[in-house]
């Protein structure tokens, strides 16, 4: 079952990078927003790219676990 952890260990870092990408889109916002609504409205157009790299990293993870115990 080798090439199940190889391959959850890919989709956890894909789901890594997302999470970082939602970091910067956020952190520019913050540099950049001129007022509180255009803020809530970057964090809103983040949120989905941090939900799905949440749901990948699980997915990854519980992918490496099941891995190691099968093999």
């Amino acid at each position: 079952m080798e090439w199940m952890i190889w391959i959850g260990a890919c989709v956890s870092l894909v789901g890594l990078a997302s999470l970082v990408w939602s970091i910067v889109m956020v952190a520019r916002a913050k540099r950049s927003a001129a007022d509180d609504d255009a803020l809530r409205a970057a964090i809103r157009a983040a949120m989905p790219y941090n939900m799905g790299g949440m749901f990948l990293s699980v997915l990854g993870l519980m992918a490496v676990i099941a891995g190691i115990s099968l093999g």
